[in-house]
This record gives C-alpha cells, sequence and structure tokens, in this order.
C-alpha cells in the first residue's frame, strides 16, 4: 500500500506564493504519475497539475497555466506545486494523487492525501 503525507498549505496573500509537497511511502510499489487536484466548497473536484515519473511530462489545468509549476524527485518519491500569483480563486483544499503499481501483483492503484488547505486573502 501506498500512503501520501502532503505539507505547505496555508493563508496567503493576493500575489503571493506558496509551496506544497506531497510524499509517497510504502514497499513494492512503483510510481506511474502523480498530480495535485483541488476542491473549493460547492464546487468539483478538479485537476491542477500532473507529471508522469517516467517521462516528467506534465499536465497543468487552462486556469494555472504559467504560474504554478509542478515538479518531481523521484528518488524522494515526492511531487512538488509552486504556486505563484495566487488570486482568491486559488483558495480550496489541494489533494495529492498518486497512480502506482504493485509489484508484486498486478493492476494499476490509486491512492489521495489527505488534502491540505490553501487560502488566499488579504
Amino acid at each position: 500500500q501506498v500512503q501520501l503525507v502532503e505539507s505547505g498549505g496555508g493563508l496567503v496573500q493576493p500575489g503571493g506564493s506558496l509551496r506544497l509537497s506531497c510524499a509517497a511511502s510504502g514497499s513494492a510499489f512503483r510510481l506511474l504519475s502523480m498530480g495535485w487536484y483541488r476542491q473549493a466548497p460547492g464546487k468539483q473536484r478538479e485537476l491542477v497539475a500532473a507529471t508522469t515519473t517516467s517521462t516528467g511530462s506534465t499536465n497543468y489545468s487552462d486556469s494555472v497555466k504559467g504560474r504554478f509549476t509542478i515538479s518531481r524527485d523521484n528518488g524522494k518519491n515526492t511531487v512538488y506545486l509552486q504556486m505563484n500569483s495566487l488570486n482568491p480563486e486559488d483558495t480550496a483544499v489541494y489533494y495529492c494523487k498518486a497512480d502506482w503499481r504493485p509489484l508484486l501483483s498486478v493492476g494499476t492503484r490509486i491512492t489521495w492525501g489527505q488534502g491540505t488547505q490553501v487560502t488566499v486573502s488579504s
């Protein structure tokens, strides 16, 4: 089984920056991709950014392109989300998601983090 631990959320003023981290741990697994999603009150959870661990390809939602950057450290099984030029519309709970494959059985599995609150307000 894979566990995810997120950190880095908090309160920031409009125009400010935050960096989220998500570390995956467990045994006998191979990460396929990791990403960040967010859910604002009354809204559906949406993709923010994702990256594949093998090729490093990235995918961003249109609303964060040019402001957010996802990166990874494969050696640490960690993914980061650098968020710049934050605005109140970015306020949400941010969730880390990992797609992974157990080494000793078949299939692909998904694990979600517990979520971290990001609030952009003056």
